[in-house]
């Protein structure tokens, strides 16, 4: 889906990551996969956009309903979702199947949100009206009503028991939202201060503090785009490859990890392929890939 983002092109990330031979190298780990197919999306030139301040909304729920049930359907079979983007509008569907599977049994989660962006937006902050900036204030509870309750009546996910990490592009009026909101956001400049090994170690706490596991939503714009050109919204002095792959890794190493996203790849602008590869060697570093 790329009807989240103000720029085509991220609808294909999915088949770039398949064409790196995800399904395959997962196996190679001694994983049994299963294919679940694509979500299909209508294509933003066959539809309205519909109100300015938030674009094809009617379209943007439908598709995080139906992969919202996906996942449920997956864990429910005691499966570990793997949600390729596609924008990162489409969190709002995975962390929502997750957050209802682990509330019916009694549980919350906890979210790990890999970003340059803090896609903390509001209808009435947003400077574009792409849904794509807007997905982690509708799971933490603000925002529209229609997809704050894709997780049912209780919000998808805690905001204290929410990370961002690797943030360096906040919108003026989306900062008050990040502040004012309780997630722990942490910020390129921290994380060169104070070492990305100190950092993940607290967000890791955060997202686990009594919840049932963690869901970690990866946006490939985290990573500097001199690593990850591919992506729609690049922004410059991001993760580096082995910061990147330390967080996914880490993620492994706390078993806690219930599933994951990876997403905003976009194969118009990326070079051979180097980011729908990078996509597939971060997702096997965050099931358990080690170099030893």
């Amino acid at each position: 889906m790329d009807l989240g983002a103000g720029r085509r092109g991220v609808d294909m990330g999915p088949s770039a990551i398949r064409v790196a031979r995800l399904a395959e190298r997962i196996r190679k780990l001694g994983l049994r996969v299963r294919e679940e197919g694509s979500v299909l999306v209508g294509e933003p030139e066959s539809m309205p956009a519909g109100r300015h301040n938030a674009r094809y909304l009617p379209e943007v729920l439908d598709v995080c309903t139906r992969l919202r049930d996906k996942v449920e359907t997956v864990l429910a079979k005691d499966g570990f979702p793997i949600v390729l983007g596609g924008d990162h509008s489409i969190a709002m569907g995975s962390v929502a199947g997750s957050a209802r599977h682990h509330r019916h049994a009694g549980g919350k989660i906890g979210l790990l949100w890999v970003d340059a962006h803090a896609d903390m937006n509001l209808p009435e902050t947003s400077p574009s009206g792409n849904i794509h900036g807007m997905p982690l204030a509708h799971l933490i509870g603000r925002g529209l009503p229609a997809l704050r309750k894709l997780s049912g009546d209780e919000v998808a996910v805690s905001a204290s028991n929410v990370a961002l990490l690797g943030i360096r592009s906040v919108d003026r009026r989306e900062r008050e939202t990040v502040q004012e909101s309780g997630v722990r956001a942490y910020t390129m400049t921290e994380i060169d201060g104070r070492g990305l090994a100190t950092c993940l170690r607290e967000a890791l706490a955060i997202v686990t503090d009594g919840t049932a596991g963690f869901h970690l939503s990866f946006d490939l714009d985290g990573v500097d785009p001199r690593q990850a050109p591919g992506v729609g919204t690049a922004v410059p002095g991001g993760l580096t490859y082995r910061e990147a792959h330390l967080i996914c890794e880490a993620c492994a190493r706390s078993t806690a990890l219930l599933g994951l996203d990876m997403v905003e790849l976009n194969p118009t602008l990326d070079e051979r392929n180097m980011t729908g590869q990078l996509a597939v060697e971060l997702i096997l570093s965050a099931l358990g890939n080690t170099i030893l």
